[in-house]
C-alpha cells in the first residue's frame, strides 16, 4: 500500500491529536502498562474496531488500523485468536440473517429494499464462544455503529447483550489488569458492568482508532476528553423525551435537554456532562473576577498534582435567577482547555464570556432578556461537582434582542421543573460556606448596570441589489440557477451521494447551464468526517466517473438484481477507452462527538484545515458538513455526527470546523441541518413540535454562533416539518431569523431529493421545490426535471415570483464568484 506524502502526513497530525478525543470513566492505577505484554484481546470491536459511522459519515480511507492490528504492531503477543476468528463466523452467519430478513421486510412494504436497509444496524448477537487463551492483561473492546436513516434501539444497542454482560464480568474478575474500551459513537448503558475499574471511552476517530488506543494503553498518549452528552442508565430516560413517532414528534421538555434536564431534576447519573478523568489529578482554584462592559472574565490557576503528563479542562456555569422565566440549575457559560502539563507544572487559565450570550427567550415579549438578579458563576471539571465562586448581579431587566415572532405554538406547554426539587449539582463555595437559592451573601459580587449591556436592533428590511448579469437571464435559466446540476438517469446515486461530474462521487453540484455565460459549477462533497467522494474514478470528456460502486458500500446486500438494474438505479461504471483509473483517499477524522469531547477549538479547527486541504486537492468547493444537531435524545441514529447535547459546545465546536476548512481558498463549508432534525425515523415527513422558547435557546442557537464566529458559506436545511411546516419552507427561518437576526451572508441549499423521497402513508406531505425557492432556500439538490417543472409552474401560476428567483440566483452567483 503506497501512500501520497499528503495521506502520510494527515494521519499523522490525526494520530498526534485523537487520544483527546477519548474520554477516561474510571480508573484504579492499573494503566498505562510499562510495555508491551501477552494481551488476552475480546469483544466485538477488537478485530473490527469502528471508525465512524454509515452514510453521509462514511469516509473512504487507504487503510483501517483496528485495535488489533495496531497492538501487534506495538510488539504486543496477542493470546486470543482462537477467540476472534470464532467471534468473525458468528458475525458472517448473522449478518447473513440480518440482510435477508431487510429484504423480507422490504417486500412486506412494497419498498425498495436499499432505503428499508439504509442506516439500518445489524443487532450484536448472543453466542456462546470459550474464553480461551491467557495474558498478562486483558481488554475487551465494546463497539456499536450506527447510521444515516435509521435510529438506535435500546435491545443489543444501547442495552448490552447477555453475552457482553457476562463475559466483561467474567474478564473482569479473573484479571487484575482488566479495561474496557467502548468504540462507540454514543452512550450504551453500563450499568450491569459498573464493577469495572478501568473504562476507557475510546469513541470512533478515523482510520486510526487503534493506533489511538495504543498509544493510550502504553502512557505514550494519555485521555484528556470531556463528556459532550449525558450518560444515564436506560431506564433513567424519562418518557417525557417523546421520540420515534412517525407523524409527529413533541419537544415536551422544552429547553431541558440532557443535562439541563437531568442536573436539575437530580437524575441518577452514570456519567455527567463535562465528566473525564486523566492518568494524573488535577487541582483548579478560582483566582478572581474582572469585567469590562458585559464581558465577565474568571481567572485560575490548574495544577497538575499527579505523576504524569496532561491536560484538564475548566468549565464555567452560571446560576440564573428565576422570576417571569423558570431556568435550569445550571447552564454552561464558558470553558478553558489548559496545554500539556507536566507532573508538578501549573498554569493560569481564564475564562470570559458576554452576559448577554446568557440571555434567555421570552416568547411574552418576543424578546431576548437578562432578568435582574443575581447570576452565580460556578466551577469545576464536570457539570455536578461545581463551587460557587462569584455573582455577576444585574440591577434590572435588560432587553437584549427584540425580534419579530410569527411562530406557531405547539398543542402542549413545555415542562417546569418543581420549585422545591434540588439540583444534584454541589452547593459549595469558595468560602467553604453552604449557600442558599442563588443567594451570594459570601461571594464577590460584580455588579453590571443595564447600560453596559447593548440591546441589538434587528433589520427585517434588508435588500438584496439584483445586478444586470442576472437580470438578463430568461426564466428558464433562472431556474436552473436554483436548482442542483442534474444529468438524467435514476434517484439512487443522488440519494446515496454520487452526483457529480466535476469530482467523482461528489453529492452534487451546481448547474452547468450558465457556463458560457461565465458562471461555472460548484461541486459539493459529503461529511462531516472528512471528504466523502469515490475511491477510484476516471475521466474522459463528459467528466468523473467512479469505478464500480464505491459510494453504495454497505447498501449493496440490498440491491436488486441483476446488475444491469443496478447500473440504471446507480452512476458508476467502467472506463470504455482505455482511459487510466485514478484514486483519491481521503483522511478520516474523528466523528462529532469525538472532537465535541476533545473540547479543544484549536484541535476541531486542525482537522478543517486538513479537510479544507484535501478539498483544494480533490477540486471540492463545498463541503456538506459540519453537522450540528443537538443531541435531544441518545436514540438519534446519526448523533455520531452531531457535537453535543449543549449548544455553547456545538455552535463553537462548528465554527472551529469552519474556520480551518475555510482559510483554503476556493473551500467553503454547508452548516447542517437547520434545524430541529433530531431523529432519523420518517425523517423526511416528520413534523418536530418545538415551543419557541426551547427553538431558539437549543436548536437555533449552535448555528448562531457558528455564523457569527465564522461565517459558513452555505447551510443546509433539513427534510423535516417544524410545526407543520418544512423547514425548507419557512422564509422566517431562512430569512428573518438566519439572514436579518444571525447575520448570515451565504446559501441556503436543501438536503437531497425533498419531493422524490417515498411518502409511504405518512401524515406530512413532501416539500414542494418551487415553495423552497419561494421562501428563500437559493438551491434545490440536487436537482431534477421535476424540480425544474415545479418551479416553472409555478412561475406561471404567480406562487413563485421572478424576483424572488432573481434574489436567488444573485446569492447563488456571489457564491460561486467567490469560491472559482
Amino acid at each position: 500500500m503506497m501512500l501520497t506524502d499528503r495521506e502520510r502526513k494527515n494521519a499523522g497530525i490525526v494520530r498526534g491529536l485523537q487520544a483527546e478525543c477519548t474520554v477516561l470513566l474510571k480508573k484504579n492505577g492499573a494503566f498505562p502498562l510499562d510495555g508491551p505484554c501477552r494481551i488476552a484481546l475480546y469483544g466485538n470491536g477488537a478485530r473490527n474496531t469502528m471508525r465512524g459511522g454509515t452514510g453521509s459519515g462514511e469516509v473512504y480511507s487507504h487503510f483501517t488500523v483496528s485495535i488489533e492490528r495496531a497492538l501487534e504492531k506495538e510488539d504486543f503477543t496477542i493470546t486470543t485468536k482462537e477467540w476472534l476468528d470464532a467471534y468473525d463466523e458468528v458475525l458472517k452467519k448473522c449478518r447473513k440473517e440480518f440482510i435477508n430478513d431487510i429484504k423480507r421486510r422490504a417486500k412486506e412494504k412494497h419498498v425498495n429494499p436499499v432505503f428499508e436497509g439504509m442506516g439500518a444496524v445489524m443487532p450484536e448477537p448472543d453466542y456462546n464462544i470459550p474464553l480461551t487463551g491467557e495474558g498478562d492483561v486483558a481488554v475487551y473492546v465494546l463497539s456499536r455503529i450506527c447510521g444515516e436513516g435509521n435510529d438506535r434501539v435500546p435491545e443489543k444497542d444501547i442495552l448490552l447483550t447477555k453475552t457482553e454482560i457476562k463475559t466483561i464480568l467474567k474478564l473482569n474478575r479473573k484479571y487484575e489488569k482488566f479495561m474496557l474500551v467502548l468504540n462507540v459513537g454514543g452512550p450504551v448503558d453500563l450499568t450491569p458492568v459498573l464493577e469495572v475499574e478501568n473504562i476507557l471511552l475510546l469513541s470512533q476517530l478515523g482510520a486510526l482508532t487503534g493506533y489511538a488506543f495504543s498509544d493510550i494503553l502504553l502512557g505514550k498518549k494519555t485521555p484528556s476528553g470531556k463528556l459532550a452528552t449525558t450518560w444515564v442508565s436506560w431506564n433513567e430516560y424519562p418518557e417525557l423525551f417523546d421520540f420515534g413517532d412517525k407523524d409527529d414528534t413533541r419537544y415536551k421538555e422544552g429547553i431541558y435537554v440532557g443535562y439541563r434536564y437531568f442536573n436539575t431534576v437530580g437524575t441518577k447519573l452514570l456519567f455527567p456532562f463535562g465528566y473525564g478523568l486523566s492518568y494524573t489529578d488535577f487541582d483548579v482554584r478560582y483566582q478572581g473576577i474582572t469585567h469590562d462592559g458585559e464581558k465577565v472574565t474568571v481567572d485560575f490557576n490548574v495544577e497538575n498534582t499527579g505523576n504524569t503528563f496532561g491536560k484538564e479542562v475548566v468549565q464555567v456555569y452560571i446560576a440564573k435567577p428565576s422570576l417571569k422565566l423558570d431556568q435550569p440549575a445550571a447552564v454552561l457559560a464558558g470553558w478553558v482547555k489548559t496545554e500539556k502539563l507536566g507532573a508538578g507544572e501549573s498554569t493560569k487559565v481564564s475564562v470570559s464570556f458576554k452576559m448577554s450570550e446568557l440571555a434567555s427567550y421570552d416568547t411574552g415579549c418576543s424578546s431576548y432578556i437578562l432578568e435582574k438578579g443575581d447570576y452565580v458563576i460556578k466551577y469545576g471539571v464536570d457539570s455536578v461537582q461545581l463551587t460557587s465562586c462569584a455573582v455577576v448581579r444585574i440591577p434590572d431587566t435588560v432587553t437584549v434582542r427584540e425580534v419579530e415572532s410569527s411562530f406557531e405554538g405547539p398543542d402542549f406547554t413545555d415542562f417546569k421543573p418543581e420549585s422545591d426539587r434540588k439540583s444534584i449539582s454541589d452547593e459549595k463555595c469558595d468560602t467553604g460556606l453552604s449557600e442558599g437559592n442563588n443567594a451570594a451573601s459570601n461571594l464577590p459580587v460584580v455588579i453590571i448596570d443595564g447600560k453596559d449591556i447593548p440591546t441589538e436592533k434587528i433589520n427585517y428590511d434588508t435588500v438584496t441589489e439584483i445586478p444586470d448579469e442576472v437580470k438578463g437571464l430568461s426564466d428558464e435559466e433562472l431556474i436552473y440557477l436554483n436548482i442542483g446540476a442534474f444529468f438524467g438517469g435514476g434517484v439512487g446515486g443522488s440519494m446515496i451521494g454520487n452526483a457529480g461530474r466535476l469530482v467523482a462521487g461528489a453529492a452534487g453540484e451546481t448547474t452547468e447551464k450558465l457556463r458560457d455565460k461565465g458562471i461555472p459549477s460548484l461541486s459539493m462533497a459529503d461529511g462531516p468526517a472528512g471528504v466523502r467522494i469515490s475511491k477510484k474514478y476516471w475521466v474522459d470528456a463528459d467528466g468523473a466517473h467512479s469505478v464500480g460502486n464505491t459510494m453504495l458500500e454497505g447498501l449493496s446486500d440490498f440491491l436488486p438484481k441483476p446488475a444491469a438494474i443496478i447500473s440504471k438505479l446507480f452512476t458508476s461504471s467502467k472506463p470504455k477507452h482505455g482511459e487510466k483509473i485514478e484514486t483519491h483517499y481521503a483522511t478520516a477524522i474523528p466523528i462529532g462527538t469525538a472532537l465535541a469531547q476533545s473540547w479543544n477549538l484549536k484541535l476541531a479547527e486542525r482537522c478543517g484545515d486538513i479537510v479544507g486541504g484535501e478539498m483544494q486537492e480533490f477540486g471540492v468547493h463545498l463541503w456538506l458538513a459540519p453537522a450540528m444537531n443537538i443531541h435531544r435524545h441518545i436514540r438519534c441514529g446519526r448523533n455520531f455526527e452531531y457535537y453535543s447535547e449543549d449548544p455553547l459546545i456545538t455552535g463553537r465546536m462548528a465554527a472551529a470546523i469552519t474556520k480551518g476548512v475555510q482559510k483554503h481558498r476556493g473551500c467553503g463549508v454547508t452548516i447542517k441541518h437547520f434545524c430541529v432534525n433530531n431523529q432519523e425515523y420518517n425523517r423526511c415527513f416528520n413534523n418536530s413540535m418545538v415551543s419557541e422558547r426551547a427553538l431558539r435557546e437549543i436548536y437555533l442557537k449552535g448555528y448562531e454562533i457558528c455564523v457569527k464566529e465564522a461565517q459558513p458559506m452555505t447551510v443546509m436545511s433539513s427534510y423535516n416539518l417544524l410545526n407543520g411546516i418544512h423547514t425548507n419552507e419557512r422564509k422566517d427561518l431562512l430569512e428573518n431569523i438566519l439572514r436579518n437576526e444571525f447575520g448570515f451572508k451565504g446559501i441556503v441549499m436543501t438536503d437531497w431529493l425533498i419531493s422524490s423521497v417515498p411518502n409511504y402513508g405518512t401524515k406530512h406531505p413532501a416539500s414542494s421545490a418551487a415553495r423552497v425557492a419561494a421562501a428563500g432556500g437559493e438551491i434545490v439538490m440536487p436537482g431534477s426535471r421535476e424540480d425544474f417543472d415545479d418551479m416553472m409552474s409555478a412561475l406561471k401560476d404567480g406562487t413563485l415570483t421572478r424576483s424572488r428567483l432573481e434574489i436567488n440566483a444573485t446569492r447563488l452567483i456571489r457564491l460561486i464568484r467567490a469560491l472559482t
